[in-house]
């Protein structure tokens, strides 16, 4: 019988010995590859489709969320926006190679920096089937090795896209190998990926805030962590309500994703011209909220909120409401209760925007536009492996970017170490 343990740590070490081919490929070897992939894509809509359906019946018989269903389900639409992003991927610059801050020393030396790719990820994720084609094609761009853990309930789905991926890779003369998936054993096993060290480069975990601690805790290799998003809309004194009531429901069309709208607080001055037509709105949309007791005042579907409802990730139909004073609670509030996500503010203030861009500390912080912005392919990444939430070395959308480092390189002329500046 094979170790469990052990068969994650050959899978890694595949992906380890492929990301030399990946680390010297050339751009337009790695984009053939994108470009192959997004057509398999394209071409195994029903195969991809039948896969997720198998999925989602045991995911419904096993109890799970409606916002884990939503991340799960694969649609026609779905498919065609994972290959499209794909393409995205490719079209956009290579990071790879690219040489910054060059300058001559007193020595005769001519430093820069280069950036190069970050090795092997791992990638351990939950519900998101996405993530196997947005990992893989993140990661193949920016020359990186990829092992894959996804989860129990998007087995199959995971597998059908993987074949794509394989398959794209092997169209261009890459090893299959450079993206692996490891099963989705028990934690026990998971604790054996995140310990290899001297395999892994980064493990970055995208999922409940219980797998992500999880990973945080157990990590003997790096971590990038992506914990969850309480994100919070703040209409200040003169905000449009009507704009604010549009950038409230939009930030709430998807509740189980990261960048839905958690919390809105609005500033005493207009809750009753925002909060009274808003309450009617989300109520049409059955969405329930759970308020103060000023906001309540103007709510009258509202139920009341409890101090555990401000700071909550509730990734459902709920919106935590609190009316505040000034800009001054406001910011008070969001660093009480934020998770470092993604923060907003509806203001026709120049300088309380700029105030909240520079005191609001959170990975991406938006003036009169929608949570939702806060997402690799609207920022202009192609896709992203998730919203980090830590600062090292990433802060928000992990794009191409952020899946390289930089490395000192020197030229020189024979230069020693204290010889005399040549002339």
């Amino acid at each position: 019988m094979t170790d469990p343990a052990a068969d994650v740590r050959a899978r890694a070490l595949r992906a380890k010995v492929a990301s030399r081919a990946l680390r010297t490929a050339s751009s337009a070897t790695k984009n053939r590859a994108l470009h192959a992939i997004a057509a398999r894509l394209r071409a195994s809509v029903g195969a991809l489709r039948e896969a997720n359906a198998e999925d989602l019946v045991s995911a419904r018989a096993a109890g799970l969320s409606e916002a884990m269903i939503d991340r799960l389900t694969l649609t026609d639409v779905g498919i065609q926006g994972i290959a499209r992003a794909v393409e995205e991927i490719a079209a956009l610059p290579d990071p790879v190679g690219s040489v910054s801050d060059l300058v001559q020393r007193p020595s005769g030396i001519v430093v820069g920096r280069m950036r190069v790719p970050l090795g092997v990820v791992g990638m351990i994720y939950e519900s998101r089937p996405n993530v196997t084609v947005d990992a893989a094609a993140l990661c193949l761009k920016s020359g990186n090795a990829t092992v894959l853990r996804g989860g129990k309930e998007a087995v199959r789905s995971n597998e059908a896209l993987l074949a794509c991926v394989h398959g794209g890779l092997v169209d261009a003369g890459l090893p299959a190998d450079a993206v692996v998936a490891v099963p989705p054993h028990d934690r026990e096993t998971t604790k054996a990926l995140l310990g290899l060290v001297g395999v892994l480069d980064v493990v970055i975990p995208r999922g409940g805030e219980g797998l992500v601690r999880f990973v945080a805790e157990h990590a003997r290799v790096p971590v990038i962590a992506h914990f969850q998003g309480v994100c919070h809309l703040y209409v200040d004194e003169g905000g449009d309500p009507a704009n604010a009531s549009d950038l409230v429901v939009d930030g709430k069309s998807r509740p189980g994703v990261c960048n839905a709208l958690e919390c809105l607080l609005v500033h005493e001055s207009g809750a009753a011209a925002l909060l009274p037509a808003l309450d009617a709105r989300l109520a049409e949309l059955g969405i329930e909220v759970r308020a103060d007791e000023r906001a309540r005042a103007l709510m009258p579907h509202a139920v009341p909120a409890t101090d555990g409802d401000f700071g909550r990730e509730f990734l459902a139909k709920i919106l935590a409401v609190r009316v505040v004073r000034s800009l001054d609670e406001a910011l008070d509030h969001i660093a009480r209760f934020g998770s470092n996500h993604t923060e907003a503010i509806v203001t026709p203030s120049y300088a309380n925007a700029d105030r909240f861009l520079h005191e609001v500390d959170a990975s991406c912080v938006l003036v009169n536009a929608s949570t939702r912005f806060n997402d690799g392919g609207e920022l202009g990444l192609g896709a992203e492996l998730g919203i980090a939430t830590t600062k090292l070395h990433a802060y928000g959308p992990m794009g191409l970017r952020e899946l390289t480092t930089q490395k000192w390189i020197v030229y020189g002329h024979g230069e020693r170490r204290g010889s005399a500046p040549r002339s």
